[in-house]
């Protein structure tokens, strides 16, 4: 492996956008930087925005492995770490007891490669290749088990008490991605680069519906973002995310719109939005607000703050 995988933020930029991941040069830079300082990258932000995609296509520019913790409460140090195979142990204990060997001799076989089962956290450090490691949703497990990371942050290393400690054979990317659903600890922070990404601007995002939308013309793909920016601008439960975008621009598409009017918005906002209570506030948009609204429609300005 290089010593470094890349040369330049634009590289990062270029390269990303190769493989349809359209980072502006905040998210290239800090790309960068975790590369060269060899610091995982903590990524916070609305569900949605593509953070778990940005490690996603780092690994597949940089032709690395992927591998993937999904967080969850109740995430503990079996699933995240290793654990050992208590029946595999247990079926050798009774095999040497048979052959007459002593309790060290057993105890030395059982506690080795042969019985340890690897979890994501340890794969990622024992691995020879390339490696990207996404620790999704970090937000969601408890305090007490950020502790299980933060060895593996600062060192890259892992100590399993009955092997000694495993050192990194290659220096992971490390993603940890976050919803903001709770505070993160300090001392987790400090181990890490910062980035904050969030929606993407109109221009961005018409350009991921070009990108990511077949045949979707250039007209159809700005009325798409600019109804989605505006429908942003409410106060609803959960703003709409790219995801949804693409959603529900390949509906448009499905549907055979060239041109969406209130009609058409209103009928199929609940591509868009996932709460009842908001599907009532944008169609009361799509439907209450006269040629103004109309004119949003066609890809004016939006009608509210």
């Amino acid at each position: 492996m290089p010593e470094h995988r890349f040369d330049t933020v634009p590289a990062v930029r270029e390269g990303l956008r190769a493989v349809d991941y359209l980072a502006d040069e905040g998210i290239a830079g800090i790309v960068y930087l975790a590369d060269r300082l060899q610091k995982p990258i903590l990524v916070e932000g609305p569900a949605g925005t593509g953070k778990t995609q940005l490690a996603k296509s780092v690994a597949e520019l940089t032709g690395a492995r992927l591998i993937r913790l999904q967080c969850y409460e109740g995430l503990d140090e079996s699933k995240a770490l290793y654990e050992w195979n208590y029946k595999k142990q247990l079926l050798r204990i009774q095999a040497e007891r048979k052959d007459g060997s002593t309790w060290e001799d057993v105890e030395t076989d059982i506690f080795s490669d042969d019985f340890l089962l690897t979890r994501p956290l340890l794969e990622a450090i024992r691995a020879d290749d390339p490696v990207v490691l996404l620790i999704d949703e970090v937000d969601r497990v408890e305090v007490e088990t950020e502790a299980l990371l933060l060895e593996i942050l600062s060192d890259y290393q892992v100590s399993i008490p009955e092997l000694g400690t495993i050192e990194a054979r290659q220096i992971p990317l490390v993603f940890l991605t976050s919803n903001n659903t709770r505070e993160l600890s300090e001392a987790l922070k400090r181990r890490c680069l910062y980035l904050h990404v969030d929606y993407p601007d109109l221009e961005r995002e018409k350009e991921i519906v070009l990108r990511k939308v077949p045949d979707i013309t250039d007209a159809l793909a700005d009325q798409v973002a600019r109804i989605v920016r505006s429908l942003r601008q409410l106060e609803l439960k959960k703003a709409p995310s790219v995801s949804e975008t693409l959603d529900w621009a390949r509906t448009l598409m499905l549907l055979g719109v060239e041109s969406v009017d209130n009609a058409t918005a209103a009928g199929t906002a609940n591509i868009l939005l996932k709460y009842q209570s908001d599907i009532a506030k944008a169609m009361k948009e799509f439907t209450d607000n006269g040629n103004e609204g109309k004119a949003w429609a066609r890809g004016g300005p939006a009608t509210r703050a």
